[in-house]
């Protein structure tokens, strides 16, 4: 039986796609414009020609010109058809240019390129639908992680998450012992330092190279009250901890139920668990929209084969919900689970019991 074709239908999912096709290409200029440091020339500087960014940047005219081309269609740079100029509105640069502000999205792109560097691996993962090591992605993505989510951490952490949970912030000021598990390249484990002096801080994760870079950080950051283990969620040392935290980390953990275990152990009895996961609905049906869409495709080829690389490999997922993420915690022995705050990108799960 012949199948019929609404013309209506292809037409319209074909200007989607060109129009997907065109965002994917305007990510990879976005990232070419940050690491040859042309929005930061432009940034501040008002309208300029091509020849003047040509001179700034030091730049052959006619790749600037093409690139200038595709990122002003795109919107990231402004054009100026009657003097033929091209400038970056304060908005532009926000979100392009300046380093650290919760709203610059460079980090992001960085790691949608990194995807990218590595496709073949991604596909052959994908195909095997074997587990792929965290350790075995591209540079590009650890750095790329970091730099889109310290700025975050940085605008609520200390002074919106660590508030909305139950006596946290007193006992930090009085003097904590913390775990940051899944720490990364210690940015969150740097922040809370400087913020509770009185405190000591311990960043864990079963990266080697991060915990490595994280050391760096600490040490240029001056701080002192920091120690940096390289171990797993489910092994790591110590115990009397007043609280714990992970950042954007379980869902990629093997065994969550094992690792949230191990930490109720590892705490107090009076001790708190601060979980900060993906923004996402308790169904498919609730994470369709971008945001969502996103957070499934990094799940895609980072999350779920970094779950699916470790032992019983439970592949919750960046969209797992608040639902399944109790459940993960009750199985573990937590007995309150509630959520105390949440940005566009995340929500704050205080746990304890």
């Amino acid at each position: 039986m012949s199948e019929e074709i609404d013309i209506t239908k292809v037409e319209e999912l074909a200007g989607k796609v060109i129009g997907d096709v065109a965002g994917a290409l305007s990510l990879f200029m976005a990232y070419i414009g940050d690491q040859a440091g042309v929005f930061d020339a432009l940034d501040g500087e008002g309208r300029l020609t091509l020849a003047q960014i040509a001179a700034k940047t030091g730049f052959n005219e006619k790749y600037l010109h093409q690139w200038l081309g595709s990122v002003s269609a795109a919107g990231y740079v402004t054009y100026h058809p009657e003097d033929d100029t091209f400038s970056l509105s304060p908005e532009q640069a926000l979100i392009m240019a300046r380093e650290g502000q919760p709203a610059c999205m460079q980090g992001f792109i960085q790691a949608v390129v990194s995807q990218y560097e590595e496709h073949e691996k991604s596909v052959d993962t994908f195909k095997s639908g074997k587990g792929r090591p965290w350790g075995e992605h591209s540079q590009c993505l650890f750095c790329g992680t970091d730099r889109f989510f310290r700025p975050g951490y940085q605008a609520n952490l200390v002074d919106n998450w660590i508030p909305s949970l139950d006596g946290v912030e007193a006992k930090l000021n009085k003097g904590a012992k913390v775990a940051d598990i899944g720490c990364g390249h210690g940015s969150s484990t740097v922040l809370m330092a400087k913020a509770y002096p009185s405190s000591t801080i311990h960043g864990i994760d079963f990266h080697e190279p991060s915990i490595e870079e994280a050391r760096k950080k600490a040490a240029e950051a001056g701080v002192t009250n920091v120690e940096f283990h390289v171990a797993t969620a489910q092994d790591f040392d110590g115990e009397g901890y007043d609280f714990a935290c992970i950042f954007d980390a379980l869902h990629d953990m093997g065994d969550p139920v094992g690792a949230a275990k191990h930490i109720r152990e590892a705490l107090k009895d009076d001790g708190t668990l601060m979980l900060v996961e993906p923004m996402a609905g308790d169904s498919m049906a609730e994470n369709m929209h971008p945001l969502g869409q996103i957070f499934y495709a990094f799940s895609t080829t980072v999350c779920t084969p970094a779950s699916l690389s470790q032992p019983v490999g439970l592949g919750l997922g960046a969209q797992a919900g608040q639902k399944r993420l109790t459940e993960v915690l009750e199985e573990a022995g937590f007995e309150n689970v509630r959520r105390s705050a949440e940005t566009p990108t995340n929500m704050v799960l205080e746990v304890t019991g």
